[in-house]
């Protein structure tokens, strides 16, 4: 089979979104015929039919639409390709991918990478942020899918270069008329006896408080299982459980909620936070900038812990 052309993607992706080969050969500055013997070479290439002709317009077949997907990341990707290659006449330049836990998104991560960009010297380099599981991020950064992972460091980092950045406290988010409200710390056990509200059972938290429940013979007891923090949050506001969260982010959430932050006492509630990568010298010059950046406010924090 031939080499897919870009241009003939374009044209794919222009006659998708606007549902009709006219508009879309008005848009790319085309004839209508170019375009329909363009798709139709790609259709005997791949040997399906890509579109057909309805009443409301072109539309995608299911192949079509499949292909439309990949058409579109591969755009997106020769587009930055450009950009980042081109705009090295101007200096430091790229695009870094960093993927990140929800714990360290929802507390300093996003802060740390606008003040990063915020500086003079980045102001030609771009930062996409993708929230991931720790075991997922920690995969993709091993089979270099993304240059930079951010999560907890219990996780398994063998096999990458990982620096310390920042830590948190675990904490106990109740709403103020639950019984556990007056304490002024707590340890898991003492939670044990009550209904929690958590995260997916393929979250680092959710691991940990498994882990250390059985250590003491006992089990968490979920009422329900939510996948961020703001639900999390909005379940307790309705005391109809207790969460075990990061302080840093529920003492953000308790001056729009209704509800009660008490520290955990157990060794494990504090918890340190890493950058990983595979290898610092093949990283690009922008990702390796924004790795030193990341590093140093882990450093600084900890400094004024």
């Amino acid at each position: 089979m031939r080499d897919i052309d870009l241009k003939t993607l374009r044209l794919f992706v222009a006659v998708c979104d606007h549902r009709n080969m006219a508009r879309a050969a008005d848009e790319m500055h085309i004839e209508p015929s170019a375009i329909s013997k363009r798709i139709a070479q790609l259709e005997s290439d791949l040997g399906v039919p890509l579109l057909v002709r309805t009443r409301r317009g072109a539309q995608p077949t299911p192949a079509g639409t499949v292909l439309l997907e990949h058409a579109r990341n591969a755009l997106f990707t020769m587009d930055r390709i450009v950009h980042d290659v081109a705009g090295f006449k101007r200096g430091l330049v790229g695009s870094v991918t960093v993927c990140a836990s929800a714990s360290a998104i929802a507390e300093t991560l996003l802060d740390d990478i606008a003040l990063f960009l915020r500086q003079p010297e980045h102001e030609n380099v771009k930062v996409s942020v993708d929230e991931q599981i720790s075991l997922e991020l920690v995969r993709r950064v091993r089979d270099g899918e993304t240059s930079i992972g951010v999560c907890w460091d219990n996780v398994d980092l063998q096999g990458l270069t990982h620096r310390p950045y920042g830590q948190d406290h675990l904490a106990l988010a109740v709403h103020p008329a639950h019984p556990l409200a007056r304490h002024a710390s707590l340890s898991l056990e003492q939670t044990l006896d009550f209904e929690h509200v958590g995260m997916p059972p393929s979250t680092a938290v959710h691991t940990m408080l498994r882990r250390a429940a059985a250590a003491l013979g006992r089990s968490v007891s979920y009422r329900m299982i939510v996948s961020t923090f703001d639900a999390t949050f909005r379940v307790v506001a309705a005391n109809l459980g207790i969460s075990v969260v990061p302080a840093e982010v529920g003492l953000t959430y308790a001056q729009i909620f209704d509800m009660k932050m008490v520290p955990l006492t157990d060794a494990w509630a504090k918890r340190r936070f890493a950058v990983c990568f595979k290898d610092y010298e093949a990283l690009q010059p922008a990702a390796q900038r924004l790795v030193d950046h990341l590093t140093k406010r882990g450093l600084q924090e900890k400094r004024c812990d």
